[in-house]
């Protein structure tokens, strides 16, 4: 398999790519390559104990009528490299809003894939305190083929837990490794109510 900058320095010498100016060849590949920047990768954090394998293939989680303030999650998977990865595995499980992991079933478990452009996306609620845990959260495990397995997870910036300053006080729940996994939450009016929305995008490192 070809990199980008193989790629490039091919499709120069057999004109496939052509250019004009005074810019060398090795300086139009390194302008490309530089496009996109390399990212540094997801903060890792422990598995916990409620995962459970064969979570059903759905990206809507939440049930009409279920309690709790609705919450539309988006992100785009990459690796350090700053390539996106499409059809990544991304499993995702919660607990309800009143705080409660189904750990019969399978409500607020999912399993999704990236799509072409690496992106992903589901419905939920914003989850609720668990009484073992400090900061509401949604765990996450992430794999993509020739790349390190990500577990990770996602924190709000709107939990009362942080009053209102994730900066000075992520660290209050010991398993937020980083600050970064504190996303911000956009809130919007629907109907008579709100929704919330996060995006958290995921970077895998390679093997």
């Amino acid at each position: 398999m070809f990199d980008r900058r193989d790629l490039i320095a091919k499709g120069l010498a057999f004109g496939v790519i052509s250019c004009t100016g005074v810019l060398s060849p090795e300086a139009i590949a390194e302008a490309w390559i530089g496009a996109e920047a390399p990212r540094r990768p997801t903060p890792e954090v422990e598995l916990g104990p409620f995962y459970k394998r064969l979570a059903p293939e759905t990206n809507m989680l939440r049930k009409p009528g279920d309690p709790g303030l609705p919450l539309d999650v988006s992100g785009i998977v990459y690796d350090t490299r700053g390539d996106i990865l499409h059809n990544a595995v991304i499993e995702i499980w919660q607990t309800d809003h009143h705080g409660i992991y189904d750990n019969d079933g399978y409500d607020y478990r999912a399993k999704l894939l990236s799509d072409a452009a690496g992106k992903y996306s589901y419905s939920s609620v914003m989850p609720g305190h668990y009484p073992a845990r400090v900061c509401q959260h949604v765990h996450y495990v992430v794999r993509a083929e020739g790349h390190k397995p990500l577990i990770t997870q996602m924190y709000f910036a709107t939990d009362p837990v942080l009053q209102g300053d994730p900066d000075k006080n992520f660290s209050k729940d010991p398993l937020i490794t980083s600050r970064e996994l504190v996303r911000p939450v956009m809130l919007s009016e629907v109907g008579d109510g709100l929704k919330a929305a996060v995006l958290f995008e995921l970077v895998l490192e390679r093997l």
